[in-house]
């Protein structure tokens, strides 16, 4: 059976693992949604055709073991009846009958099996499908919270990175600051030195001449004539 051969992989499938696996288990989904519905169409049909064929093989092998019943039941009534002769051909039929049966029962077992086994794979596909629709809208919800956390860490890590600028613009600020003090600093000191040559000049005319010394110069001037 090529069907049970090609499709034994679905039979060990776990749903799980594949999304567990998936890079994007949203589209991962979708696509196993649509992989299994197409798988399930085939199995159904094969799964049909193969039940269909058990059926036919179960009622040869019904027929056949009538017809035995049948051959034992007409070779005991010959020999009731005291045909002995129609009695050993009735049980030749049996025999012939009987070999047949075997081989009808042999073809029965394997296609009874391969039914089973379309059977399972046709539930387990039913089943897959049902639990994924379940849980489609659950899962997808689930990425969008997660790619949305993703972007969120994303920009927390670029604010993160933003700290060694701040740190630069920082250090920059304060030597501005340094260099203002600086200049500030500098320019009270050349108006302090300004402000020291004006004070020394007009102290020399503001100070209070000394009376006795004056006296004296007068009266110099008068000897001299100056006056």
């Amino acid at each position: 059976m090529g069907i049970i051969s090609r499709f034994k992989d679905i039979m060990a499938a776990n749903i799980n693992a594949l999304l567990d696996k998936a890079e994007d288990p949203e589209k991962m989904i979708d696509q196993t949604m649509r992989n299994l519905t197409k798988d399930l169409a085939s199995v159904k049909e094969e799964t049909a055709a193969v039940m269909a064929d058990e059926q036919r093989c179960r009622r040869e092998l019904d027929e056949c073991n009538s017809e035995i019943a049948k051959m034992q039941s007409y070779a005991e009534k010959a020999l009731l009846a005291g045909n002995e002769g129609d009695a050993t051909k009735f049980l030749q039929q049996k025999a012939q009958l009987t070999a047949k049966q075997a081989s009808l029962q042999q073809t029965y077992d394997v296609a009874s099996a391969n039914a089973m086994k379309m059977r399972q794979m046709h539930d387990k596909l039913v089943n897959d499908i049902n639990e994924l629709n379940t849980r489609r809208d659950a899962i997808k919800s689930k990425m969008k919270v997660a790619k949305t956390q993703q972007r969120l860490n994303k920009l927390n890590s670029s604010i993160g990175d933003t700290s060694g600028s701040i740190s630069a613009f920082e250090r920059m600020e304060a030597k501005a600051d340094s260099m203002l003090d600086k200049a500030n600093a500098m320019s009270e000191l050349n108006l302090s030195v300004e402000e020291s040559g004006v004070d020394a000049l007009a102290a020399k005319y503001d100070a209070a001449p000394d009376t006795a010394i004056q006296s004296e110069l007068e009266a110099l001037k008068a000897q001299m004539g100056l006056k």
